[in-house]
């Protein structure tokens, strides 16, 4: 079964950390783009974070840019998130994507709130 599965998200206070993991299973990273998004209450999904298959050259969103760090374990079929310096407009349900060509896949998504 092809699945994509979130966690490591929580309550946390402005400043902590937070770190996501995205596992699959059924299928293989390597090959996908992986791409962190968020969406907070009210707000668009948005895509902060992303790794690339080829080289695991990353990009960020500027709004997480040095607060942010994507990751790529190969052995594990895993990708992380690692997040610093946490905000209150941080707050949002965390979703991982996987790319390749024209599939898509998604996990159900994990809750990060950032309140004291």
């Amino acid at each position: 079964q092809v699945q994509l599965v979130e966690s490591g998200g929580g309550l946390v206070q402005p400043g902590g950390s937070l770190r996501l993991s995205c596992a699959a299973s059924g299928f293989s990273l390597d090959f996908y783009a992986i791409t962190w998004f968020r969406q907070a209450p009210g707000k668009e999904r948005e895509g902060i974070s992303c790794i690339s298959p080829v080289d695991d050259s990353t990009d960020y969103l500027a709004a997480v840019k040095g607060r942010f760090t994507i990751s790529r374990d190969k052995a594990k079929n895993t990708v992380y998130l690692q997040m610093d310096s946490l905000k209150p407009e941080d707050t949002a349900i965390y979703y991982c994507n996987a790319n390749f060509l024209s599939t898509d896949h998604w996990g159900q998504g994990t809750q990060v709130t950032v309140s004291s």
